[in-house]
């Protein structure tokens, strides 16, 4: 079952919001135009400080194709037993199936967004303000790379797991291998780090192209099931304090709101 199919079924419809003029950002004014907030009198300058990411504020924050629980959508059906899901390979096959549709669903969106997403405008994978992730590559070192050359090798990477029978196997009968859990993981973190670096550089263009409730409602879907299977890693979500991942606070804000489960 497709994502926008699923959220369709298994909850209610949010109201339709009214149209709204796209949303002024700094990329909205030529630099020599940009509007200057005017700071009370009497009040000693500062060091200026750090602005609110948009994809935090209201109603961004709140934008979504549907209105409840995500984790309602990601559960095990009632009554069914967990090992015998995994006895059965049933439950790999959903995750095989949900891996796929959060992999193809995000490369869209992204295909969207690489007209912004260069070399120039986006030197570092950044997910955050002090974050820029690095690639291991054939020497095992870490590098940095520019985000389009880093989700391009990510999502090759991704495509060849999915298509090599060896690792996801597709054929009735035919057993998963034991490095499937591990695998897995390592999609999720890499997927992960692609949303990251989206809601960190290019949640602007998002807004531009009132794409928000679709893109914020796959995210949700991908947090609520990676938390419902264990794929996901609470270090890789939140970063570390003097790194911290942007999207971290994300998931925070949706937890005590009941997107994901509270």
């Amino acid at each position: 079952m497709s994502f926008f199919n699923s959220i369709g079924r298994s909850m209610t419809r949010a109201p339709r919001n009214a149209k709204r003029s796209p949303t002024p950002t700094s990329a909205t004014f030529p630099p020599d135009q940009q509007p200057q907030q005017q700071q009370p009198k009497g009040a000693q300058s500062g060091p200026p400080q750090a602005q609110k990411p948009l994809y935090l504020c209201s109603p961004f924050v709140e934008a979504a194709l549907v209105k409840g629980n995500f984790k309602t959508i990601v559960m095990l059906p009632k009554y069914v037993d967990i090992m015998e899901w995994v006895a059965v390979n049933r439950l790999r096959y959903n995750i095989l199936l949900e891996l796929f549709d959060f992999y193809t669903n995000l490369n869209e969106f992204y295909g969207v967004l690489t007209e912004f997403c260069t070399q120039q405008n986006c030197p570092t994978m950044s997910a955050g303000t002090t974050l820029n992730y690095t690639w291991i590559n054939q020497d095992r070192k870490h590098v940095h790379l520019p985000a389009p050359t880093y989700i391009d090798y990510v999502m090759t990477w991704v495509q060849n797991m999915l298509d090599d029978d060896n690792v996801f196997p597709t054929k009735s009968g035919q057993d998963f291998p034991p490095s499937f859990p591990s695998t897995v993981k390592h999609i999720y973190r890499q997927l992960l780090r692609v949303f990251a670096h989206i809601y960190h550089a290019h949640y602007a263009q998002i807004l531009h192209l009132r794409s928000e409730p679709h893109f914020n409602s796959l995210f949700a879907h991908f947090l609520a099931f990676g938390g419902e299977f264990e794929l996901l890693e609470m270090k890789d979500l939140r970063g570390s304090s003097s790194a911290p991942v942007g999207v971290g606070s994300l998931w925070e804000r949706w937890k005590g709101m009941g997107i994901l489960g509270g």
